[in-house]
């Protein structure tokens, strides 16, 4: 079964002192564009984190956010006092104001305050990890999900696609024949006697040119390969787009043979469905 590019999960971690959020995004790409955003204390994780991503999503433009939230006692940030008794000496000297003031002055002041650099506490890590592989799970299951839906669009559109050919079939004798009384009038309004071999010979010739006959089976073969690939186990977005291409060349030299109104018009038809299909394809995994 395909899977989608787009995606989205979420985990919510809850600690003792903390909230720990893991939020994951992904939309289509031609290849695999990671971007993560975690707090300063983790950055020495965020390879093994990334390699993680990497091997569960494989492709797509990925965006990771690991937030966490203090919601105890517990800080890593202190008043520096030294700098702050510093600051108000010197704001006393310039105005005469109320200690409070000056205090509410000196903590806003450059350096007032230091963040200790927090060691990891690798229990911590240990229930991210596990935090970052069930929101792995969700997204690569919404994943799975869009990609139901998409291959059922596939199908329907790969059915419409048949169903125009099985018209190009049923019309093509009826268009070699308006072929035919073209030529037949074309030369008949020369008013030059022409030799009747001749002309057959002539007219086999074009008609050769305008036969559509290993366009017909080749795009039948396409269409049937594309349905057969969207549930193989190698499926991907890549493989689908190559076979699309394939089948948009049937479509276009049909075109260009038909030399006929009423079949291009179904050729038309057929190049508005591959287009839909060609846009979608672009957001399999």
């Amino acid at each position: 079964m395909i899977q989608s590019m787009t995606g989205y999960g979420k985990e919510v971690i809850q600690l003792p002192s903390k909230t720990i959020t893991i939020e994951i995004k992904s939309l289509n790409s031609k290849g695999l564009d990671l971007n993560t955003r975690v707090p300063s204390a983790y950055r020495e994780k965020e390879l093994e984190i990334r390699d993680l991503l990497a091997k569960s999503l494989q492709r797509g433009k990925v965006d990771l956010s690991l937030y966490i939230e203090v919601t105890g006692e517990e800080t890593s940030t202190q008043l520096n006092e030294a700098t702050v008794k510093k600051y108000i000496e010197q704001l006393a000297n310039v105005v005469n104001g109320d200690p409070v003031e000056l205090l509410k002055m000196a903590v806003r002041m450059p350096d007032a305050l230091k963040t200790e650099r927090e060691e990891i506490d690798e229990k911590e890590y240990e229930t991210i990890l596990k935090g970052l592989r069930k929101a792995l799970e969700a997204i690569n299951t919404y994943r799975t999900d869009e990609g139901l839906v998409l291959e059922n669009d596939f199908i329907a559109r790969t059915k419409t696609i048949s169903k125009l050919l099985e018209e190009v079939i049923t019309i093509d004798p009826e268009r070699i024949d308006a072929v035919k009384e073209r030529l037949r009038k074309a030369v008949s309004d020369l008013k030059e006697k022409v030799d009747e071999n001749r002309f057959e010979q002539e007219l086999i010739y074009y008609l050769e040119k305008y036969d559509i006959t290993e366009e017909k089976v080749r795009l039948k073969n396409h269409l049937e390969y594309f349905e057969a690939t969207l549930s193989s186990h190698d499926s991907n977005g890549k493989k689908l787009g190559f076979i699309t291409q394939e089948i948009g060349r049937e479509i276009n030299t049909i075109g260009s043979k038909a030399n006929y109104a009423p079949m291009q018009q179904i050729v038309v038809q057929m190049k508005d469905e591959l287009e839909k299909i060609k846009e979608q394809a672009l957001n399999v995994l």
